[in-house]
């Protein structure tokens, strides 16, 4: 009991709770929600709280607690939300001690978002996302809504999550272009931050003066200063993970959509109706399961792509779920 109690005063001073943590629930599931940064970015994060809340709110899970990382501490902050919760949501690669923490912890049930165990572990569910698959549909829509023949990304970092991003987002550029009988030119530079919209700029305005004129954001937070570049430069941008486009919908023509806060509702959703099959396997939500896609906005938002175009966007999803066009990935 003693240790319990420690535990808790520890977590209560490291986190930031929604809602007051408590001892594993006597009569629904409470879970803990672990971020390796903070929330605030409007896309990764921000999606995964939305995901717990509407668990909560649905009455789903009884007890929903939220930790911020900030960069630092991931290993004792799982274990602080492990000591206060049945479930454990850690959202990040940051999170690889995973692998030794969960077995620590037989009794509590893990999901560890957008990386995966070397092995199987019994109570660990891993999820990971095709988004080379949605971002090969971002390309296609980048390279046809440009002017100046070259489209840009900025990434968060040089890592294999965003390079399967890229290389997605540059074959389904090139995808079109060959489609039109033209060229393309992809150009691509890193923030090494997702949290410095200041950087996110500095790598927008670089690659348009490089002659980009639609900009593929895929840098969280940092991302935001793509969209301040866009505005004062007059291109396009493209928002990543959440439908982004209300944030400035003049700019941000359409969203790369990677559903984290989805995919975390149905998995303890099934978990809390008895279905715990998930766990002890790697789920790759992909195109087909609906969780990759594009998101263009609410109705009635300013829209600059066309009908046609976003009718071939739709075909093209097809031919990827089908198999007939196969993305290149990282992973």
């Amino acid at each position: 009991m003693k240790k319990r109690i420690l535990a808790l005063v520890l977590a209560a001073v490291m986190t930031v709770c929604l809602f007051p943590a408590s001892a594993l629930a006597d009569d629904g599931l409470s879970v803990a929600l672990v971020v390796a940064d903070t929330f605030g970015d409007r896309s990764f994060y921000d999606s995964s709280r939305e995901g717990v809340q509407r668990l909560l709110d649905d009455g789903v899970i009884t007890t929903m607690n939220t930790i911020e990382c900030g960069g630092d501490n991931h290993t004792a902050q799982m274990r602080n939300a492990a000591d206060a919760a049945d479930v454990v949501v850690c959202v990040g690669w940051e999170f690889y001690d995973i692998e030794t923490v969960a077995p620590e912890y037989p009794d509590v049930k893990w999901i560890w978002i957008d990386n995966a165990t070397s092995e199987p572990i019994e109570n660990v569910l891993n999820i990971t996302y095709a988004q080379n698959e949605g971002s090969f549909l971002a390309g296609y829509i980048a390279a046809a809504m440009s002017e100046s023949g070259v489209v840009g990304a900025v990434g968060g970092e040089d890592a294999d999550t965003i390079n399967d991003f890229i290389v997605g987002y540059e074959q389904g550029a090139q995808y079109w272009a060959e489609a039109h009988e033209t060229t393309i030119d992809v150009v691509h530079n890193y923030a090494n931050t997702y949290t410095d919209p200041a950087v996110g700029k500095e790598c927008a305005l670089a690659l348009n003066d490089q002659g980009a004129d639609v900009i593929f954001q895929i840098a969280s937070a940092t991302g935001d200063g793509v969209f301040e570049a866009a505005a004062e430069k007059g291109f396009y941008a493209i928002g990543v993970d959440s439908d982004q486009k209300y944030i400035n919908e003049d700019v941000i023509i359409c969203s790369m959509k990677k559903e984290v806060g989805s995919s975390i509702y149905d998995a303890v959703s099934a978990l809390a109706s008895g279905d715990d099959s998930r766990w002890g396997t790697t789920w790759v939500a992909d195109m087909s399961t609906g969780y990759i896609g594009i998101g263009y906005g609410e109705e009635g938002s300013v829209q600059q792509i066309p009908d046609e175009l976003k009718e071939s966007v739709a075909d093209i999803t097809e031919a990827i779920i089908s198999g007939n066009i196969v993305v290149d990935t990282t992973r």
